[in-house]
């Protein structure tokens, strides 16, 4: 996503991208944006997504420092997807209403037959498990200006990217019974079938 007004360069990120973390590329899905989302400030709040499957096509990881706009750092592994398809989609974000307490908004969908389908998909994530995960020609440990493999986001490549900075890639990966943390998404398409949001009082989470 593209976050040239709300990112800064953290070049010992790669601390943080150990081999486990690769599956951290696999997650996430939030609102369709039409096409690439433009800079903005992330809001700050963390929120579910869990999946039953989760294949990507065209994976790329490299980490980065979102900012809110009280201009709060936040550390984060951005992933980007040339293509995904997800079966079992959960999204959910609990929030404190002023006087009327907690309320959770969940989202599903792809979990009737047809999956979620998104295109050049970028997201921003602070955790990550999976039940199982298999990858394809993996590169761990390559400059992030050379990834070929899977995109890299236009606004970062303009902005504050490093290219000398430690990025993963992978041909493919799959992964199942996803459970992830992500601050934010973005997508140039995002296909929801059989799409269901609802708003609940008290707690309602993916997982």
């Amino acid at each position: 996503m593209s976050h040239g007004c709300g990112r800064t360069r953290w070049k010992r990120f790669a601390l943080f991208l150990l081999p486990s973390t690769v599956a951290a590329a696999a997650l996430g899905i939030g609102m369709a944006q039409g096409a690439l989302a433009a800079s903005f400030f992330i809001s700050g709040n963390r929120f579910q997504v869990a999946a039953d499957t989760f294949a990507i096509r065209g994976l790329s990881i490299y980490g980065v420092v979102d900012v809110t706009r009280k201009g709060r750092h936040v550390p984060v592994v951005v992933t980007g997807a040339r293509r995904a398809t997800i079966k079992g989609l959960c999204q959910s974000v609990a929030t404190e209403v002023p006087v009327l307490g907690l309320y959770t908004l969940r989202l599903t969908g792809g979990d009737r037959g047809e999956p979620v389908d998104a295109r050049d998909m970028f997201l921003d994530m602070t955790s990550l498990a999976a039940g199982g995960s298999t990858f394809h020609d993996i590169d761990i440990g390559v400059a992030a200006g050379s990834v070929t493999k899977g995109p890299i986001d236009p606004g970062d490549r303009a902005g504050l990217f490093d290219p000398n900075g430690f990025a993963q890639q992978a041909e493919s990966a799959t992964l199942t019974d996803v459970r992830s943390t992500v601050v934010a998404v973005s997508a140039a398409t995002l296909n929801v079938p059989d799409l269901d949001l609802s708003l609940k009082q008290g707690s309602h989470n993916c997982f």
